[in-house]
């Protein structure tokens, strides 16, 4: 029996390699912006589970993934324009829809490895805004949680070299 070699990937990824765009474009042209001061980012996609278990198991338990659902987790620093006060577009469109009913109540969020990886999602959202509050020696921060409302789709990363490619469905490998 022979020794594998050991892996060829040694460096560790860092968790700030996450960037998140919010689309603020009208009319369906898409126009991406920078969600900026992210301070934590997890993404997530979470399957629900059932069980199919026959009697052919043989007394083992069967699960089958029936549904995914997804979510991206970020805090964030509250940014604001450092004379006039006003505070950053993205942010604050994230809070508003997050006060909306009805379509005025999602947004459109694509996330990817900034350099370049092939890993980058895009999805609709419903937006969760709970600011931390605190003591006046605190800086200001915010929990967003983006709870997708449909599919996440693979997309190209943004910032990768390689031709761009038709957005794709995430699906369960069988």
């Amino acid at each position: 029996m022979s020794t594998p070699s050991p892996p060829a990937e040694t460096i560790t990824a860092l968790a700030r390699r996450y960037r998140l765009e919010l689309d603020m474009g009208k009319e369906g042209t898409p126009s991406w912006i920078l969600v900026p001061g992210i301070t934590e980012f997890t993404p997530k996609v979470e399957p629900t589970q059932q069980d199919v278990t026959t009697y052919d198991a043989e007394g083992w338990s069967e699960q089958a993934v029936t549904m995914l659902a997804w979510s991206v987790e970020v805090t964030l620093a509250h940014r604001a324009h450092p004379t006039t006060g006003v505070f950053n577009a993205a942010q604050e469109a994230l809070r508003k829809a997050s006060m909306r009913f009805g379509a005025d109540s999602y947004v459109t969020v694509r996330y990817f490895d900034r350099n370049g990886a092939d890993d980058a999602y895009q999805g609709r959202a419903l937006v969760t805004w709970e600011p931390a509050g605190g003591g006046p020696d605190e800086v200001d921060t915010i929990k967003v949680t983006l709870t997708g409302s449909g599919p996440l789709t693979e997309i190209t990363n943004p910032v990768s070299d390689g031709p761009p490619a038709a957005p794709t469905t995430l699906k369960a490998v069988s």
